[in-house]
């Protein structure tokens, strides 16, 4: 098969899998999105590689802080996809973490020109802004909310077949009308790739961070995150009497936030910029404890890949984050700590954070845990075939 398989993220694990259906023998382009800035994966060919690597939509700038400006953004970025499937010409795309009007604008083409094509479903977009508004978002956004139900439900249907991250995604899918057609693969992250690592690494070294405790975040904070939480959390283990400092990878508005919270709170906190992907099993292992957010709103409709990474790189992790969510099962299941994300629950966040901090042993302990759990359930060849499976039957279906 040719097969393109398009993550507007550009996030390791969907690479990973593009890499393993090419040693296969299976023609793969991978491609994401060049304009958007977060954490990557391995997004070159190695030696003796026959995967090919695109990007589309490299001169888009976008625009967070206008929701009709992103909006056309998006659906331009859509006529870009289009153009890029007419000049890949493959027997099926699979699209992952692809925008609503993208996805839209991407589903009327793929009509039009008869290419199958697999939606993998990593968040249900509509819910997620019906959950905010009011809150984060304006009230207006409840009407987004049902504008972008009717889409993506518009855009299920288009697809010849769908994966899902969770089961909690399948009773949307059956509201749509679509659950016939929905196959569940959980997310995972890449086991060679994200390796467990001394604590004292030549990137803890060069960012002054080998001779002290740290709470460490690395990806994204959006909408399904409340920043000012982790300022909370380190400010909580101080007072417990832990020496520590909070780490952020991210880029983007939630820097500024957490750098004035900080000051505000006397927390020390280095600020780093995303990192070379060659990279992060130091970044990871650099971290005493690594932490995830996720809002309480989200726990049904997304599932914070960075748990994935954190579990290969062999570190405790402390979930900020709803106790239903897939991801806090596999944290609890390592002995991590997993606390509601509000600051009622940061007393005992913290109080479990110096715990650990104070105990080596137990800290150890429950990395070796997390390193245990990924590799008994992050098989890569397990996922491939599942996918590769759900691939053939749709270029089969389609002839």
């Amino acid at each position: 098969m040719k097969i393109l398989v398009h993550d507007f993220s550009g996030h390791p694990f969907q690479v990973q899998l593009s890499r393993e259906l090419s040693r296969r023998g299976e023609d793969v382009v991978y491609s994401s999105c060049g304009a958007y800035v977060s954490g990557k994966g391995r997004l070159t060919a190695g030696p003796g590689e026959t995967l090919t690597f695109q990007t589309v939509g490299d001169d888009i700038v976008f625009d967070k802080s206008s929701f009709v400006r992103r909006l056309f953004q998006e659906l331009r970025l859509g006529v870009e996809l289009v153009r890029h499937v007419r000049t890949v010409r493959p027997d099926v795309a699979l699209m992952s973490n692809v925008q609503v009007p993208t996805l839209v604008v991407f589903a009327a083409a793929m009509m039009l020109t008869r290419t199958p094509w697999v939606l993998w479903h990593q968040d249900v977009y509509s819910v997620a802004i019906r959950s905010f508004a009011g809150g984060k978002l304006s009230r207006s956004f409840g009407l987004v909310a049902r504008a972008f139900e009717v889409a993506e439900r518009w855009c299920s249907h288009r697809a010849a077949a769908v994966v899902v991250i969770a089961e909690s995604f399948v009773p949307v899918h059956r509201r749509w009308g679509t659950a016939d057609k929905v196959t569940v693969i959980p997310n995972w992250a890449p086991l060679d790739e994200i390796v467990p690592l001394d604590r004292k690494n030549d990137w803890a070294v060069e960012n002054e961070l080998d001779d002290t405790l740290t709470l460490l975040y690395s990806g994204t904070l959006g909408l399904k995150h409340d920043p000012a939480l982790l300022v909370s959390l380190a400010a909580e283990v101080r007072r417990a009497g832990r020496d520590v400092r909070l780490v952020v990878v991210n880029e983007g508005p939630a820097v500024g936030l957490l750098r004035a919270e900080a000051e505000r709170r006397s927390v020390p906190i280095t600020l780093l910029p995303f990192q070379p992907y060659e990279r992060l099993s130091e970044v990871l292992a650099t971290g005493d404890v690594l932490v995830v957010l996720l809002d309480q709103q989200a726990g049904a409709f997304s599932v914070p890949s960075k748990t994935l990474s954190y579990l290969c790189a062999g570190r405790p992790v402390l979930g900020l984050m709803p106790c239903e969510n897939v991801a806090a099962d596999l944290v609890n299941r390592t002995g991590g700590g997993v606390f509601a994300p509000s600051e009622l629950d940061i007393p005992a966040a913290g109080a479990w954070a110096a715990e650990l901090l104070g105990d080596p042993a137990r800290r150890d302990q429950v990395g070796e845990a997390a390193r245990e759990l990924a590799e008994g359930e992050f098989a890569m060849q397990v996922c491939a075939d599942r996918f590769e499976r759900v691939l053939r039957l749709t270029v089969e279906g389609a002839r």
